[in-house]
């Protein structure tokens, strides 16, 4: 496997993956987008996928920042998929972390935490001891989450939202801007406000 890297999706949160794997001195060689609408990033190019089947067994971030996506697309690409963290983010030696999952700048993730696969820990997030992060979640930026939490896969938790210890939330739901969660979340609910109230439930698209 080369050591150039290739990053699938030409977005905003793909610019924040560029940074960190720079800082890192990690080497991009180009961007995939289905639908490109500019022609580089920072100076790397922009290739459309149609044109670049050969650069899908290489090393590669899907940088794209919906959950749902992000699953369809490692469903559909060959290719070996690698972690980036942000060198001012601080991780247990005791934690693990799962590949394509990225950790971005001042994120802390304490002792025996696992944090699945394609996961989007963003900046400032906090998780403590003990927490249970699966596959394809969003953590959104300032989000503090106390020790002992379970969060299901595909879950999104909104900015600056705060989990209590002990707390289950379900595959796939919501969790809104500065919400405080105090109660176990099932899966599809959408949840916002202080005390956290489930306010909907969201359709099923996941195809699990």
């Amino acid at each position: 496997m080369e050591n150039k890297i290739y990053l699938y999706g030409a977005s905003g949160h793909c610019k924040v993956i560029i940074d960190i794997l720079q800082s890192n001195n990690q080497q991009i060689e180009a961007i995939l987008d289905d639908n490109p609408r500019e022609n580089s990033i920072f100076n790397i190019p922009i290739v459309h996928t149609m044109d670049c089947k050969d650069f899908l067994d290489k090393s590669m971030i899907i940088s794209i920042g919906d959950n749902l996506i992000r699953k369809k697309i490692v469903k559909k690409v060959n290719t070996t998929f690698l972690s980036a963290i942000h060198p001012s983010a601080i991780v247990s030696p005791y934690s693990e972390i799962g590949e394509g999952t990225v950790v971005m700048a001042g994120v802390i993730i304490n002792a025996a935490t696992t944090i699945g696969a394609h996961c989007i820990i963003n900046s400032g997030a906090v998780i403590e001891h003990d927490c249970e992060i699966h596959d394809f979640v969003h953590i959104s930026p300032n989000v503090a989450m106390a020790g002992d939490i379970i969060v299901e896969k595909g879950t999104h938790i909104g900015i600056g939202a705060s989990v209590i210890q002990g707390i289950k939330i379900g595959k796939w739901a919501v969790i809104g801007a500065g919400t405080v969660v105090i109660e176990d979340v099932p899966d599809y609910a959408v949840v916002v406000g202080n005390p956290g109230k489930i306010i909907k439930y969201k359709e099923n698209k996941s195809n699990e």
